[in-house]
């Protein structure tokens, strides 16, 4: 992506799991459209390098550690944003993981793994920013769901249920802060091409392909892209609503 409109010139974003995949993509493009970023994952190293890689663009970048299942470890990486880039504007809560099994060999560590980080995870990083967004009476809170969370996915309960409860999670929270001028949206990306669609046998693909009209998967950039325009004040009255990025595969 070059000559990108600074669209967030100014801003300050905040992106969990962003040292690689879809977060690391919409950490690099808030940055290119001016955004201050600070790169969040469970990675130290990963983090750090990420973020130096995306100063390129010319903005200011920090690197940090944190789990975003567990509550202090989420106060700090909060706190040491807060002292670095002196606020925080944009929250990308993109952290989450998959621990797939049928249901009835789904073990109680799988739910709640999944569970821990993707919702509850959810839950801590807003909930650490929520007090300076709404007494700077300015914030975007983008949260990554997925079209698993609408539709469900045989194999995925756990992973199912945290994206379906952070749709809600979602809603609630926008209904809470929108006169402080804090809008919360989702966005739910269909299936999307990583290492782990192109891993998948040829058969299973055609299978996949078949139920997206659009005729291809999506790719990380379709995401960040609507990361950005959710971001933006360009959908400044837009909040509690959740994007589809799909293709076409729910409607």
């Amino acid at each position: 992506m070059t000559s990108m409109p600074r669209t967030h010139e100014g801003k300050i974003a905040l992106v969990t799991g962003a040292a690689q995949g879809i977060g690391r993509t919409i950490a690099d493009l808030l940055a290119a459209r001016g955004a201050g970023v600070v790169v969040a994952d469970i990675q130290q190293e990963a983090a750090a390098s990420t973020a130096a890689q995306i100063a390129a663009h010319g903005t200011r970048t920090l690197g940090l550690s944190a789990n975003v299942a567990d509550g202090e470890s989420v106060k700090e990486m909060v706190s040491q944003a807060l002292s670095s880039m002196g606020r925080i504007d944009i929250l990308v809560n993109n952290a989450g993981i998959t621990r797939d099994n049928l249901l009835v060999r789904m073990k109680d560590d799988e739910w709640n793994a999944v569970l821990n980080v993707n919702l509850k995870g959810a839950f801590l990083c807003t909930q650490a920013v929520i007090r300076s967004m709404s007494k700077q009476r300015y914030g975007r809170i983008i949260n990554i769901a997925s079209i698993v969370g609408v539709m469900g996915n045989a194999g995925q309960a756990n992973y199912a249920a945290s994206k379906a409860g952070l749709i809600g999670f979602s809603k609630t929270v926008a209904r809470e802060y929108a006169e402080r001028g804090v809008t919360v949206n989702a966005v739910a990306p269909g299936f999307i091409d990583t290492a782990m669609t192109q891993a998948l046998p040829e058969e299973a693909r055609k299978t996949l392909m078949a139920q997206i009209p659009m005729g291809r998967l999506g790719t990380v950039d379709d995401v960040a892209l609507a990361v950005s325009f959710l971001a933006s004040d360009d959908a400044s009255y837009m909040t509690g609503q959740v994007l589809h990025v799909n293709g076409g595969m729910y409607m």
